[in-house]
């Protein structure tokens, strides 16, 4: 009879060990140990997830009971491998999860995807490494005669619900005619900002980045071209003082020579 050596029944203790935790109601403890006491594994280990999900998704979590939302963070937990050893990337990895691997389910709010993209988007900004000194610029100069230059850490978002919106007492069912798009960026302090755009705001950034040559001028013109404003002047007239409020915000870090 072949026996294990000891570092094979070790692997194996710990395999059994860990797929008991990860799925109790699945998979027997590990022979030899006392319920009590892997009852408090099985609670330390699944409370931290779920404690931590709960966090960073609070508006999902409002939009559950409390046995609801265990079940979904245990379903998580249970069902999904995640690909990083890294704690503070545990929400991509529940994205990931509802986006490819959970199969949707009746009781879905329809936004269920968007929402939790959302609210990832403010912890993803928060870990991003990037800076806004990444891409050289000069703080100080004339934002229609030089070529702006947009923060490497603003991130121009478009969703079919007004995800900004959504709480326990507000969950739309069908999305509205026009979506919702926003700006999300971090300042030099860290923070996470959020803006919803219109449609001048968004066309602007969207060539800011289609486009990064060009001067500010240039690009309002093409905004004026875009909606077909019977007046591009007015248009250049009203984005110079959107240009000069996105320098202000940080959103736009500078201007480099054209």
């Amino acid at each position: 009879m072949i026996t294990d050596t000891v570092p094979e029944a070790l692997a194996r203790a710990q395999h059994n060990f860990a797929a008991h935790i990860r799925n109790p109601d699945k998979t027997a403890p590990p022979e030899g140990i006392e319920d009590r006491r892997m009852a408090i594994y099985r609670d330390l280990f699944f409370n931290n997830i779920k404690g931590f999900l709960s966090g960073n998704f609070p508006v999902l979590k409002s939009l559950y009971d409390e046995k609801a939302w265990t079940g979904l963070c245990r379903d998580f937990y249970s069902e999904y491998r995640c690909h990083t050893p890294l704690f503070p990337q545990l929400p991509r990895e529940f994205l990931q999860y509802l986006q490819d691997f959970r199969k949707s389910r009746a009781d879905d709010p329809p936004f269920m995807l968007e929402l939790a993209h959302y609210e990832w988007v403010e912890l993803a900004l928060a870990l991003d490494e990037a800076e806004l000194d990444d891409v050289e610029a000069r703080p100080h100069s004339d934002l229609l005669s030089d070529i702006p230059v947009l923060s490497p850490l603003a991130w121009p978002l478009s969703y079919q619900y007004p995800v900004h919106q959504i709480s326990a007492d507000f969950q739309p069912e069908t999305a509205p005619e026009e979506p919702t798009h926003l700006l999300v960026w971090r300042q030099r302090d860290y923070q996470v900002k959020f803006m919803l755009l219109n449609e001048i705001s968004l066309l602007l950034l969207q060539q800011m980045k289609e486009e990064p040559n060009r001067s500010g001028l240039e690009l309002l013109t093409a905004v004026a071209g875009i909606i077909n404003h019977p007046k591009p002047e007015v248009v250049v007239e009203g984005g110079k003082k959107l240009l000069e409020d996105l320098r202000e915000k940080q959103i736009i870090t500078g201007v480099r020579q054209s």
